[in-house]
């Protein structure tokens, strides 16, 4: 616990100092003027919160363990802190970044997927591109589920409670104290952004949970049989259903994928159920909650983490069509 205290207090000073320093001089702000569809905010915001956590993250130095994260999770923060500094990344460069940060941490840690459950083996060549499309894809779907105040987060800090829980079954002290480090970092960030939104994870932050969420998924499921490849994908389901689901409802529209709109899940609970930004993260917390719960004591069953993930898509699509329905009448 005592990493999990330090990570806390690291995270939050520094991002405390770090709202402080961008109002005085003007940087990392997220404007509340801007025309973006997925701004929710009536203040202009720090939009840098990726760096109180990374902060956090220098605990990571202390193991064996964390030292081999710490380059890559820097990587992965890079991928995102330019657009936060206002500066600019092409599509393709951020890519490349990421991709980079995903291969070097599976490299380092000699984690790979090549195990998919149910008797289905991988060739080991293919499980390297499958697990770095599994980091790269999870750490876009964290940013684009990060919308309101404390739902980002809200949402990491119940997978790696989950991925807590399962490191501690399989008695490794070793990724329990990173986990509690991450665990703490996001919580100290939590606290400020939940719920007034003092300051915003930005682009760097969420590519930045979502690669440090990824790599210690991956790590459990291609490190222990008794850890279902299943389990972590249907604890990550959230986020990485609603990049699919996102991905398949614009192409039937004829729009890009990468172009924004007004219309992803967490927006449509905000205009349709809540009408108020920190309830919306409440509300989907709330929702994914025992869903993350009931795959975590039954971590090993493929097959009942399957109905799991099949369970979530059905609730969430029903919703997401009765949500989007009463918006079309509005």
């Amino acid at each position: 616990m005592l990493y999990f205290i330090l990570a806390l207090f690291i995270s939050f000073i520094i991002s405390k100092f770090i709202i402080h320093y961008s109002h005085k001089h003007n940087i990392f702000i997220d404007c509340s003027q801007s025309s973006k569809p997925q701004r929710f905010h009536d203040n202009s915001t720090p939009r840098s919160g990726g760096l109180g956590i990374v902060s956090g993250f220098l605990l990571f130095l202390l193991s064996v363990f964390g030292l081999k994260l710490f380059i890559p999770t820097l990587l992965a923060l890079l991928s995102g802190i330019f657009e936060d500094f206002n500066s600019f990344l092409t599509p393709v460069q951020r890519l490349i970044l990421q991709t980079i940060a995903a291969v070097t941490a599976m490299w380092l840690l000699n984690a790979v997927i090549v195990y998919l459950g149910l008797g289905v083996y991988l060739p080991i060549v293919l499980g390297y591109i499958f697990t770095a499309f599994i980091i790269v894809g999870l750490m876009n779907a964290i940013n684009i589920i990060d919308g309101f105040n404390g739902l980002a987060s809200g949402v990491v800090i119940l997978i790696t409670l989950s991925f807590g829980y399962v490191a501690h079954i399989q008695h490794n002290s070793d990724v329990l104290n990173i986990i509690y480090i991450v665990l703490g970092s996001t919580v100290g960030f939590f606290i400020i952004n939940f719920p007034k939104g003092k300051i915003f994870l930005g682009d760097g932050g969420a590519y930045l949970l979502g690669f440090i969420t990824a790599i210690l998924g991956i790590f459990l499921a291609s490190k222990y049989n008794e850890v279902s490849p299943w389990y972590v994908l249907s604890v990550l389901i959230y986020p990485v259903w609603e990049v699919a689901f996102s991905i398949i409802r614009k192409l039937s529209i004829g729009k890009s994928p990468l172009l924004p709109d007004k219309f992803h899940f967490h927006m449509l609970v905000y205009r349709q159920i809540t009408q108020n930004n920190p309830l919306t993260a409440i509300f989907i917390l709330i929702l994914v909650a025992p869903f993350i719960f009931y795959s975590t004591i039954n971590a090993h069953n493929s097959k009942l983490n399957i109905g799991v993930i099949l369970t979530f898509i059905a609730c969430y699509t029903l919703l997401y069509f009765a949500m989007l329905y009463k918006d079309r009448k509005d």
